[in-house]
């Protein structure tokens, strides 16, 4: 006989289910519990998890009770002050016995539901409203990885792999098809037997005794039966299946003239930071590519890119060409899914402005998916964003906001990628 023991440890997710069951059927207000989290967290904590309360009333067990129709004939106690029909004043607003905060009176309340959302959580709930625009081009590179994927049950592996729900239905198959026959043929014998005694036939009657020895051999045969058997085992089977993967590139460009001081340019990293980690949940490989400009344009690492100090005058025109060229020579083969966000505080010459928009309504915009451009000023629009207006009358694929204050962040990227209208 095989005897069978889960010695399986206990993973940290064992209650997976149970949590996924939980985030869906609260999920509207985990949604709007996350949108008030965001107000009071730093761009440097997005990708944390956070503490949500829900409200205790939304996650109460809903229960049957007695509704109070009809017409009812109630005895309430009186007192010295009131009589029948007088009439009193609504209570205050709180002075009721409702369930709500307590304040510093003696009633009972009960605190809102806290949980923690994962990492991974989070951003699902931060990011589910919005969407890629222009994601009809997205191509499939060459397929490099592998993921594991589910193919079924096998009948070897490992003590970790063994599927006990689909083993325990193939034992109790087994048990039934095995000892079916016999089970019938003692069923019968019982009956047999109880007929004979109750009709008064002596316990050393021949037929009597040969009855007893036969239900006694099929009790014998049929606990002879294994639970469980070497056969009924079934192994979880995984095999490995190409991943298609896709992948995009995402170019930063940043104006680092003289105007764009410190606290600009850190309102134009979180920006991209954000872009970022958005565009991570869309692509497997993604690229990232730094252009910082001022009277002249250069591709640099992430570091440069944030901390230089050099600085100068403002040409943007400087950063388009050298983005056009990087596209052409690496990113031009249709295998690439481009992506350009532009940050600037829109000083620029105004001759400039003007070329500025002619290179990217005849030359840029047919080869990137999607451009976002944001001017970082406190002041008014500036020439550059008077020309790029124009831009987005040739493309719809281009769009531009502006951001006063770091609190315009959140605002704004949403806004830029908000879910069109099908």
């Amino acid at each position: 006989m095989t005897y069978l023991i889960d010695r399986r440890l206990q993973g940290k997710n064992k209650s997976a289910i149970n949590r996924e069951r939980f985030l869906r059927r609260y999920k509207s207000q985990i949604k709007d519990a996350v949108g008030r989290a965001i107000k009071g967290r730093s761009i440097t904590d997005i990708e944390n998890g956070e503490k949500v309360s829900i409200p205790v009333k939304d996650v109460n067990e809903p229960n049957f009770g007695h509704a109070h129709g009809g017409v009812w004939e109630t005895v309430n106690p009186g007192n010295k002050e009131y009589q029948k029909g007088d009439q009193f004043n609504r209570p205050r607003s709180g002075g009721g016995a409702g369930r709500g905060k307590a304040g510093n009176s003696d009633q009972t309340t009960e605190d809102d539901f806290i949980f923690e959302l994962s990492r991974e959580e989070f951003m699902n709930y931060f990011f589910e409203d919005l969407e890629l625009p222009n994601m009809v081009k997205t191509q499939l590179t060459q397929t490099t990885e592998f993921k594991n994927q589910r193919a079924g049950y096998n009948i070897s592996g490992t003590p970790s792999n063994i599927h006990v729900l689909r083993s325990l239905r193939g034992a109790l198959g087994r048990r039934i098809a095995v000892g079916g026959n016999s089970r019938k043929q003692l069923t019968h014998a019982e009956h047999e037997l109880a007929r004979l005694l109750e009709e008064g036939a002596p316990l050393d009657d021949p037929h009597v005794v040969e009855l007893k020895k036969l239900v006694h051999h099929l009790h014998t045969k049929l606990l002879a039966i294994p639970f469980i058997d070497p056969f009924d085992l079934r192994y979880s089977n995984r095999i490995k299946v190409p991943k298609p993967t896709t992948q995009a590139v995402m170019f930063c460009i940043m104006d680092v003239s003289g105007s764009m001081d410190e606290s600009r340019k850190d309102t134009a990293k979180r920006f991209f930071i954000l872009l970022y980690l958005f565009l991570k949940r869309a692509y497997d490989k993604i690229e990232v590519v730094f252009i910082r400009h001022h009277t002249a344009a250069a591709e640099v690492d992430e570091n440069e890119f944030f901390h230089s100090r050099e600085s100068g005058g403002t040409v943007v025109s400087s950063a388009l060409h050298l983005l056009q060229k990087i596209i052409s020579e690496r990113y031009g083969s249709g295998e690439w899914n481009s992506y350009v966000a532009q940050a600037s505080d829109g000083d620029n010459w105004d001759n400039d402005s003007v070329l500025c928009k002619q290179l990217l309504i005849n030359t840029i915009m047919p080869a990137v998916q999607y451009y976002t451009y944001v001017e970082i000023t406190d002041g008014p629009q500036q020439n550059l964003w008077e020309q790029y207006a124009e831009v987005g009358d040739h493309h719809p694929n281009f769009a531009m906001q502006k951001i006063v204050t770091p609190a315009d962040i959140y605002p704004v990227f949403r806004e830029l990628f908000k879910k069109q209208p099908k």
